[in-house]
């Protein structure tokens, strides 16, 4: 859509302790593009990030990256995922990020942060479970992706379309406010979210 944005994790934080620290670089644009995203496509790869702090001895990475590709394999899926083990969080933690890319341009991501109690074997299981089930409902954005595109596609030039694996509350939540808000007409069919954009520019 035109954004020129990075970020980088220079300490990862976790509940309840926090601390983490990013760095994120959001550089001027004059307008956004509409997205057209229609088709879901042939998946070409999924890479994803397998990071812990302060448990390289239980290998949490690599039994989240190892469980995680248990159950992509068996829809004939393998994922290259990442371990890493940090040691400058200021306390243990964990997550899984996967994200596939597909040929037509679409990525579907699926992530999950540990806890008290939930096994790395469990984070693999369900980040895969979620991404799976988006991908067989052949949407072209992930359920997260799904609302937070919304206030981008409103405030773009022209309309954006693009499928979801489901219509939650949270983009009911956001359609409503890009109308009452900035006046941005939408529709939504089935599960293809329409949103005429307003062509704002700085």
């Amino acid at each position: 859509m035109g954004l020129d944005v990075s970020l980088d994790i220079i300490k990862p934080g976790y509940v309840p302790r926090g601390e983490g620290i990013i760095k994120l670089k959001v550089h001027p644009i004059k307008e956004i593009t509409p997205l057209q995203l229609l088709e879901q496509g042939k998946v070409e790869k999924i890479e994803g990030i397998a990071l812990s702090s302060h448990l390289k001895e239980r290998k949490v990475s690599d039994r989240m990256s190892q469980t995680c590709n248990q159950f992509l394999k068996q829809e004939n899926l393998l994922a290259s995922i990442n371990s890493i083990y940090d040691t400058t969080s200021a306390q243990r933690g964990a997550s899984l990020t996967l994200y596939a890319q597909t040929d037509q341009g679409c990525i579907l991501g699926s992530d999950l942060a540990g806890r008290l109690g939930r096994t790395s074997e469990e984070i693999g299981k369900r980040v895969a479970k979620m991404l799976l089930e988006d991908l067989h409902s052949k949407a072209t954005v992930d359920r997260h992706t799904a609302d937070q595109l919304i206030m981008y596609a409103a405030l773009a030039r022209g309309e954006t379309e693009y499928l979801v694996p489901q219509v939650s509350a949270h983009v009911e939540t956001n359609l409503w406010i890009i109308e009452k808000i900035l006046g941005a007409k939408w529709k939504v069919e089935d599960l293809k979210i329409t949103i005429s954009g307003i062509a704002f520019k700085k």
